[in-house]
This record gives C-alpha cells, sequence and structure tokens, in this order.
C-alpha cells in the first residue's frame, strides 16, 4: 500500500455499522465547538473504542496497526522526521525502504501531515497506526535526550571543572538535557525520577504507577553537570556535597504547571537526586473520586462533618494521604468557615484557605505555627503531619477545645493510629475524647482497561477469597499492552480502611486495649479492612489479586 485512499474516517465506521448515523452526526456537533479530532471525539464519548478505531482501518483501508513497545526503532531512523513534526503530529518513523518510509502516527487519515511528512523527508510516506499513548512514551524516548546528549558529550572539557554558563545558560546542552529529562517524566506521568549515580555510569531511573523503572544510563562523567544543574534550579547550595539537601522548583511543561521537590543525598559514588513530580493543573479531587466504596464514602463523609475532634489520615509515604487531606478540606471549604493549614510543603494552593509553610530555620515548626493559627479564630485546622509529641499535644488540645482537626500519620492501619499516639506520650483519655475518626489507605495499580482479561480463579485463589467473605466466579487481569509498557497496568486506586470512632471504640482506647482488640471491636462496628477493601476491588476488576497480595501482605 502505498498512498491511503482519501476517505471520511466517519464514512467508513458507519460503513462498518461501528456508529450510527446519528452517532456521528451528534460527534460532528460536537466538534464543530471543540475543534477535536473525530476519532478522539468518538472514543472519549463512548461511542467507539480505540482497538475498534484500528480495526476499521485496517480492514477498510489495509492500515497496519503497530504496537510500538514491541517494536525496535533505530535511532537512525527517527533523524529522517525532525522531532518538531513528529511531536506536532503524533507520528514516528519506523522502517524505510528504498523510496518508502512507514510511519506510525495517532491520525494516519490526517493527509495534510502526510503531506508534509513527504515533503520534508523526500520519502513517500506509508502510515501505520498507534496509540496516542504508545506515540507519546516513544517520541519522548526517542527524540530530545539524543541530540542534547551527544552534543553535551562533544562539549564537555577535559578537566572537571564547571563553568557556569554551562549549568545556567538556557540554550546550553546541559541545560536543555535536564529539561528534556524532566519534560519525558511529566508526558509519561511519571511521579519520581532517580538521578542514581554508580561506579561507572548514572542510571535515570523512573517511578511510574509505583514500580521504578530504568529509562537510560548516562556516563559518569556528565553526573557532575546533570547534578549542578538540578541544585541550580532548586536553589540548593552546589559547593555542598557532603550534607542532605532539599529545594523546590516549578517549571512549564507542556503548558502545564508542574511543581518539583528537589533532594541530595551524598552517596559513596556521588550525589543521588531524586525529584518529586506534582502536577498543579490536575487540582484537587472530589471526594467522590477518591476510590471509595460505598460504605467508607458514607463513613468518611459523616466523620469529616463532625464540627470538632480530629481526624488522621494514615498509611506510608506515597500512599495518596495528602490527596485524601486536600479533598476533604475542599469539601468542607465554605465561606462561613476559617480553614488554615500548616503544612511541608504546602502542595497544592486552595481558593479561600489560609495555608502555611513551614521553615524549621527561622523557628517556624509544625508545633509553633500550630499555636499561632490557634491565635486566628480558626475553625478547621490542617496539619500536614504530625511529627512529634509536641505537635500531637497541640493538636489534640486544640480539637478539645472546639476546633476540627486533620493531620496525617505513617502508621500501617487505622488502629496502629491510637497505639502511634500513645508511644508519642499522649494520654488514652486524651486519645478517646478527641479522636473522631482514622482512614488508612494505600495506592494499587489499576488494571490497563486495553489489555484487561477475565480468567477463571485457580482453587487456591478461590479458597484466599473465601476466607475473607468474598466469592468471585472471575477475576481480572493485563496481559500488557503497548499502551501499559507491558506491565498490565495502568494509573492507580486507592484502598481504604476507614475507622469511626464511637462509644464503644472510645471505652477500648481508655482502657489502653491492645490493637488487635481495637479493631476486632471495629470490625463488629462495621470497619472494613484494607484487605477485604482491595479483594472487593479485585473482584469488580479494578485491581488484581497479584496486585492486591503485593500491596496488603502484611495483613
Amino acid at each position: 500500500m502505498s498512498t491511503v485512499k482519501k476517505k471520511r474516517l466517519g464514512d467508513l465506521l458507519i460503513e462498518s455499522s461501528v456508529i450510527s448515523e446519528e452517532q456521528l452526526q451528534q460527534a460532528l456537533r460536537e466538534q464543530s465547538k471543540t475543534k477535536q479530532k473525530l476519532g478522539d471525539l468518538l472514543i472519549t464519548s463512548g461511542y467507539i473504542t480505540e482497538q475498534q478505531l484500528f480495526e476499521v482501518l485496517e480492514v477498510q483501508l489495509g492500515i497496519p496497526h503497530v504496537s510500538l513497545f514491541k517494536y525496535q526503532i533505530d535511532p537512525s531512523i527517527t533523524q529522517i522526521i525532525p522531532e518538531s513534526l513528529a511531536r506536532r503530529y503524533q507520528a514516528i518513523p519506523l522502517h524505510k525502504e528504498g523510496g518508502k518510509l512507514l510511519v506510525a502516527m495517532a491520525d494516519p487519515l490526517d493527509y495534510f501531515a502526510i503531506e508534509e511528512l513527504r515533503m520534508s523527508t523526500g520519502f513517500r510516506i506509508e502510515p501505520a497506526i498507534s496509540s496516542k499513548d504508545e506515540l507519546q512514551r516513544a517520541i519522548a524516548r526517542h527524540y530530545g535526550l539524543q541530540d542534547s546528549m551527544s552534543q553535551i558529550l562533544g562539549e564537555l572539557p577535559s578537566t572537571d571543572e564547571i563553568r557556569e554558563t554551562e549549568i545556567t545558560d538556557e540554550d546550553s546542552p546541559v541545560v536543555r538535557l535536564v529539561n528534556q529529562m524532566i519534560q519525558q517524566a511529566v508526558q509519561l506521568q511519571v511521579s519520581d525520577i532517580h538521578v542514581d549515580p554508580g561506579e561507572t555510569n548514572v542510571a535515570i531511573r523512573y517511578r511510574l504507577d509505583g514500580v521504578l523503572r530504568t529509562e537510560r544510563t548516562i556516563p559518569k562523567q556528565m553526573q557532575g553537570f546533570i547534578t549542578a544543574r538540578l541544585k541550580i534550579m532548586a536553589k540548593l547550595n552546589i559547593a555542598e556535597r557532603r550534607l542532605p539537601q532539599d529545594g523546590r522548583l516549578k517549571m512549564q511543561v507542556d503548558y502545564k504547571t508542574v511543581d518539583i521537590r528537589v533532594s541530595s543525598l551524598p552517596t559513596i559514588h556521588g550525589e543521588k537526586i531524586v525529584l518529586r513530580i506534582l502536577d498543579l493543573s490536575v487540582g484537587v479531587k472530589a471526594i467522590d473520586q477518591l476510590g471509595f466504596s460505598r460504605a467508607n464514602y458514607d463513613i468518611f463523609k459523616e466523620i469529616i462533618g463532625v464540627p470538632y475532634g480530629i481526624i488522621l489520615i494514615t498509611g506510608p509515604t506515597g500512599s495518596g494521604k495528602t490527596t485524601t487531606l486536600y479533598s476533604a478540606l475542599q469539601h468542607l471549604n465554605k465561606e462561613d468557615t476559617n480553614i488554615v493549614t500548616i503544612e511541608d510543603p504546602v502542595e497544592y494552593q486552595l481558593e479561600g484557605i489560609n495555608q502555611v509553610h513551614v521553615n524549621p530555620q527561622i523557628g517556624l515548626t509544625f508545633a509553633a505555627g500550630l499555636r499561632s493559627i490557634l491565635r486566628q479564630d480558626p475553625n478547621i485546622i490542617m496539619v500536614g503531619e504530625i511529627r512529634d509529641t509536641e505537635t500531637a499535644e497541640i493538636a489534640i488540645r486544640a480539637s478539645l477545645t472546639g476546633h476540627l482537626v486533620l493531620s496525617t500519620l505513617h502508621t500501617n492501619d487505622a488502629a496502629s493510629s491510637i497505639t502511634r499516639l500513645r508511644d508519642m506520650g499522649i494520654a488514652s483519655y486524651l486519645i478517646a475524647s478527641s479522636l473522631v475518626g482514622v482512614v488508612a489507605q494505600r495506592l494499587v495499580r489499576r488494571i490497563c482497561p486495553n489489555c484487561k482479561a477475565a480468567y477463571t480463579p485457580s482453587e487456591q485463589e478461590t479458597i484466599f477469597l473465601s476466607n475473607h467473605g468474598i466469592k468471585a466466579d472471575k477475576l481480572y487481569k493485563g496481559s500488557g499492552c503497548g499502551d501499559c509498557n507491558q506491565t498490565g497496568y495502568r494509573g492507580r486506586v486507592a484502598i481504604h480502611e476507614v475507622l469511626a470512632v464511637n462509644d464503644t471504640i472510645r471505652q477500648q482506647i481508655s482502657q489502653d486495649t491492645s490493637v488487635h482488640d481495637l479493631r476486632m471491636a471495629a470490625e463488629k462496628h462495621g470497619l472494613i479492612q484494607l484487605m477485604h477493601d482491595s479483594l472487593d476491588k479485585a473482584a469488580q476488576g479494578i485491581t488484581s489479586l497479584q496486585e492486591v497480595l503485593r500491596e496488603t501482605v502484611f495483613h
């Protein structure tokens, strides 16, 4: 197939009985307002799936569907199409033969794009179709970093001395390399970038959906330049290499503002840098979008609706505690309510809420800030984290004097948070009087919707589920596809354990009851354990049983 027969997508889909004439007209009316591509609009409207679109183009026009994840792309081939055109048209060259160039495209019916690619390359373009997500990943991986890397290697001085212009000039190869590294991570929706120094090279690793993977390895001689550039961006001391440092920066990436926390740690092979990426354009979720089961949602709404007391969100680092806190604050944010927060750092800026950033260097600790907040006539106080006894005592006493206090703790489950407060030296009667509720949570990976498939549980899996009171005739897992990097997972969802403190639980807390007995009492009054909530989500096909066991094995 040398050229694509010029046919409109809508006509092709109607001929294939995938959509009706009425649906097409509705989509075209919507398209006139949004200016979105018809294929994208039909997919987002739920009229067709991406797979149906691929099948129609393959059967009707002979346009092949290519899985880019499995495709080995020769770096020399990518140089045929300039990066600007690749990004503009979501297209990447795959193979050349004589005067023909096979190009994977998000829209192989974009004849204007095909013509421009033909004029730019001098090749006759043979389009193939690939998913948008796969194309974005492939373009991010194959373009950008390579040009800067080859240039930087050619321009590096023979000494280890770093000139200021090399790490401050926006046109320098080092600066462009670091910017592209961050841009690629944002496009892939990565949560953390690790710059890991080794003995002979430096690994750039990305954490995606909670799992770390090596994106690329770079020469050891580039380590000092990259580290210095990142420290300059985060306003850290580039001369200090023996002590850990923390900073932050904001960047515009693809018209979105991203907030990045930067942490440096001296290791035997040099400074390791970790960047935590927060996409500020995502915004704060409503509480009904947090993944609560119906039962847990009702309990959570009830406990955040009380006028005073303390509510704790618990879980390990990176379990979504801050997201839940912000959603609760957004829900409680009313004109007649004075909400003040003290955080380290302030992650999202919320309209109508007074947010304070701790600064221990000048004495503004959580405890000092909390004391000052109490003189500001607050109704609701949010403390980013209870880290020490002093902060815990002030927070508890504030909740007993007519304030609603929300905060986080690092514990494994809801009942353990009570023990943690006791360990901090808080008297049991104070905990019993002040505590309204505890939410324990984790994040588990969602099964990729594109390669999700049902299967019959094994005998062992059936026994395991029935031991937890769940009956499931089928379970689900992802077989792996280009959209999910062959992992079978895409995105994450929270699992919860919501403990509402009633009179029975208060009595147990006052009597210094053990964690086990507290948990037993809570279950009698409706507590759904983390394991049970996650198994429910596995039975519904939201996550897999393997993922549940990976995250909740301590139970």
